[in-house]
């Protein structure tokens, strides 16, 4: 064990050196007596002590000179195994005496430099044979140093080797200043009214704490004094304290994670952003500014996929999701964050820890959950957890001050507004092809400065040299049809089958017998003149239609192809018909010619007959009885009577 082992108290005293007391208790009290932690004396004789427990330890200097006599023989003594123990030690205080010395100014840096030389020079001295005093005594008068310094110096590096020996001649005093006293009323007082969320200032803080102090008769140290004595509680509680936990939250540096580990269509992120652009929406009286929900690719940065619209909605979200899934296929991974929009269960349902919503038994699976896509949250309103942010800002400069929006421009906030604010709404047309055009430059602009781009490529080329490499999962058309909106109970026309969705016709030639029934219809609402999906009330799947556009009453190639298409499908009927009856009419009337041979029906004889009675006749279904014995008879008036009768029941029936 090295001369300069640290010990604690508890090592002192188990060490029973003469001199000092053989219990904890008793060292604690000859620390305490001897001041043996002397502030001036920090890291040459005693220093905290690092680790669980905490608590202080020493060398053998700050003992009475009989202990360190002890101590030293002992150490000689020491087994092996703790001789390297006591080297860790040793290495531990070098390193906090370089520490402490790298945290120094340069000022006290230079006077160990100083220091240091003359101490060299002495020891030249001592190599050439002078004795040690009067060495001292000479560099000292060449140097205007005291030699009751140079004795100090060799007590600082005493034990140390010589390559440790300038950051221990560093000064290492602290300049006593009086301490004014402030009340401790006074000063939680002003504790209370300065570390408040309004954030006051310190000033007001003060002049108000002085109205107290003239009431109490407080003395009050300056307003300076106090101002540093409350700087002195950190930047860390000040902050909390004055400005929030979020405002804390955004001190600790952020996490940087990287994406260079996915490959292209791994992993995505989403989120919508709102342009400060007013547009001119057809059916909207008043401008607006409108939402875009936007895909981007992790591993790339690219903007896969992106839809506008007035603001931002579950729909918008399930589309983008379909162009991106249609046009490069289904991610595993996607992280979004908990807004309404995206935390919708058409969407994410069936997800667990959806922020919003409570996971039902009965919820039904959402698009994401239901393609494997697994689902990640972020933190609200954390642009560190969405890289997609940073492509948002992009945007927000880049087009919203695009030369075609002038006068459209809103400003980021209500307080920059433009001086032409509101002079002008941009058409949706031209403001949906500008905005195709600026995120199209956005993914090829070269010299991307992220990982994977290196400063030479653009977004959608590492997206497309990873793409072509990648194992991608495409989806099937029966998954493109998930994410279309669902209109419910559209019931087709009566005659020809044919199905009214806001304001357009569409048909298929199965729809043809399908007339007057109630249907669902899968649509894209912004591409309305495209095909429609139609399915029975029961979700079973029906057909594609198609949309019949309206042409002009005058044109005639409309009307002309129309007519084509019309003509082609009776056809098609025709032949299908055709098929189907192979056996002609006449063919058909030669089975059922009568047979010349079958004989007349022959008369069939009454077996029972019931005679006349005229009193017996009764109106309704009564029957009227004959006598027909009066008829062989030959009683005409008789006869004529029942005649008579029988026309008056034909009448009355």
């Amino acid at each position: 064990m090295h001369a300069s082992a640290w010990l604690s108290p508890a090592e002192l005293a188990a060490m029973a050196l003469p001199g000092l007391p053989g219990t904890k208790q008793g060292i604690q009290a000859r620390i305490e007596a001897e001041n043996w932690l002397d502030p001036e004396r920090e890291g040459q004789t005693w220093r905290k002590r690092a680790g669980r427990g905490g608590g202080y330890e020493f060398t053998m200097y700050a003992l009475p000179l009989p202990t360190q006599a002890a101590l030293a023989i002992r150490l000689q003594d020491t087994p092996i195994g703790q001789q390297e123990s006591e080297d860790f030690r040793t290495e531990c205080r070098r390193e906090d005496l370089w520490r402490r010395y790298e945290a120094m100014p340069e000022t006290r840096k230079e006077a160990a430099r100083k220091a240091l030389a003359v101490i060299e020079a002495i020891e030249t001295l001592l190599q050439a044979g002078v004795r040690k005093n009067h060495a001292i005594m000479q560099v000292a008068r060449l140097k205007g140093v005291g030699k009751t310094t140079i004795y100090n110096w060799y007590r600082d590096i005493r034990g140390l080797d010589r390559c440790d020996w300038l950051p221990a001649l560093a000064p290492h005093y602290a300049a006593s200043q009086a301490r004014a006293e402030c009340p401790a009323e006074a000063w939680e007082i002003l504790k209370a009214d300065y570390l408040r969320l309004s954030g006051p200032t310190f000033q007001d803080c003060y002049r108000r704490l002085e109205g107290q102090a003239k009431k109490n008769g407080w003395t009050l140290p300056s307003a300076k004094t106090l101002k540093r004595r409350m700087d002195a509680l950190g930047t860390e509680l000040l902050t909390l304290c004055r400005k929030g936990e979020e405002a804390l939250t955004r001190m600790y540096p952020a996490q940087e994670r990287d994406r260079s580990l996915f490959h292209a269509l791994e992993a995505v992120n989403a989120d919508g952003h709102t342009f400060d652009v007013f547009v001119q929406w057809p059916g909207v009286a008043k401008p607006v500014r409108p939402t875009m929900i936007g895909f981007q690719d992790l591993y790339s940065g690219m903007i896969l996929s992106w839809r506008l619209d007035i603001s931002e909605n579950k729909e918008m979200v399930r589309l983008a999701f379909g162009d991106m899934v249609e046009r490069y296929g289904i991610p595993h991974h996607c992280w979004l964050d908990n807004g309404r929009s995206f935390a919708s269960k058409w969407l994410t349902g069936g997800v667990e820890n959806r922020y919003r919503f409570k996971l039902r038994d009965d919820e039904p699976q959402g698009i994401m959950p239901h393609l494997g896509v697994q689902v990640h949250w972020t933190n609200p309103y954390s642009g560190q957890s969405k890289p997609i942010e940073r492509a948002w800002r992009d945007l927000a400069q880049g087009l919203s001050k695009h030369p075609r929006f002038e006068g459209a421009y809103t400003g980021n906030n209500p307080v920059n507004k433009p001086e032409n604010y509101g002079t002008h709404a941009v058409p949706l047309d031209e403001f949906i092809a500008i905005v195709a055009e600026g995120i199209r430059e956005h993914n090829e602009r070269i010299g991307r400065r992220s990982k994977v781009c290196g400063g030479k490529h653009s977004f959608r080329q590492a997206f497309e040299a990873s793409y072509a490499a990648a194992p991608i999962t495409k989806a099937t058309p029966e998954q493109r049809r998930m994410w279309l909106m669902a209109a419910e109970a559209i019931r087709a026309d009566r005659r020809t089958g044919a199905i009214t969705l806001e304001g357009n016709r569409y048909w298929a030639e199965c729809l043809a017998g399908m007339g007057g029934e109630q249907l669902i219809v899968r649509f894209d609402p912004q591409a309305m003149h495209q095909s429609v999906h139609v399915y029975r009330l029961d979700n079973t799947y029906v057909a594609e239609a198609q949309c019949l556009e309206a042409a002009g009453f005058a044109d005639k190639t409309a009307a002309q192809s129309h007519n084509r298409a019309r003509k082609a499908w009776v056809r098609a009927q025709k032949d299908m018909a055709k098929a189907q009856k192979r056996m002609s009419v006449g063919e058909l009337q030669d089975i059922y010619l009568p047979d010349p041979n079958t004989a007349g029906d022959e008369p069939v004889e009454a077996k029972i007959v019931r005679p006349f009675r005229p009193a017996a006749i009764a109106h309704g279904n009564a029957a009227v009885a004959i006598d027909l014995d009066a008829i062989e008879d030959g009683e005409e008036e008789e006869l004529s009577s029942v005649v008579k009768l029988r026309q008056f029941m034909r009448q009355q029936a």
